[in-house]
């Protein structure tokens, strides 16, 4: 099961990134982390439990928060291409998720994530023979503060933590690196955040 996982995680990191590609880190940012709202119907089919009034109330306010984003309903728009593939990548980080909170009852989070992600590395490796990279120092540097910082501890953290609650728990406070992500957005690349 952490393989496929791991080829989950391949698709929520690269319509991650070309949320953000299309758009713009706050887009793809707010978008990904909309990944609770189909937490809130996965997870209740997924591991029988009964769907909470109040989990649907946030659900429904996630929904309404990325729909103010939405400038056009139109796929020549690159905001809501943006939106889409932000979507998408919730869509696979909330079924990685739900994996998550069942591997972690089972083995140990640094474990779970060994396995997710040399799986989604492998799956992702052909890539770099279609791509041409420039392998900068500052690109290295980048690179590898994205795949420690970013990935590898924040991931196993957030493993480890769906031992104790549930995984719409755990999203719910995730959130919060939407704040952040705009906000270093606007420090080290200049992006303002539009209305």
């Amino acid at each position: 099961m952490a393989l496929a996982a791991g080829v989950v995680l391949a698709v929520h990191w690269t319509t991650f990134f070309q949320a953000i590609q299309s758009s713009s880190v706050a887009i793809g940012t707010i978008t990904f982390s909309a990944f609770p709202l189909f937490l809130t119907f996965l997870e209740p089919l997924i591991f029988h439990e009964p769907l909470r009034p109040r989990s649907l109330v946030s659900a429904l306010v996630l929904l309404l928060g990325v729909g103010i984003t939405v400038p056009a309903f139109s796929l020549e728009n690159q905001i809501t291409l943006g939106i889409l593939w932000g979507l998408v990548s919730a869509l696979a980080y909330a079924v990685l998720s739900l994996a998550n909170r069942y591997l972690s009852r089972r083995y140990q989070a640094r474990t779970v994530c060994l396995y997710e992600q040399a799986t989604a590395a492998v799956v992702l490796l052909p890539v770099l023979l279609f791509t041409q990279v420039q392998w900068t120092a500052r690109n290295f540097a980048g690179i590898a503060a994205i795949g420690l910082v970013c990935t590898a501890i924040a991931h196993s953290l957030y493993v480890a933590a769906q031992r104790h609650v549930k995984a719409q728990t755990a999203g719910i406070i995730s959130g919060m690196e939407t704040v952040y992500g705009i906000l270093f957005a606007f420090l080290f690349l200049g992006e303002v955040p539009g209305p």
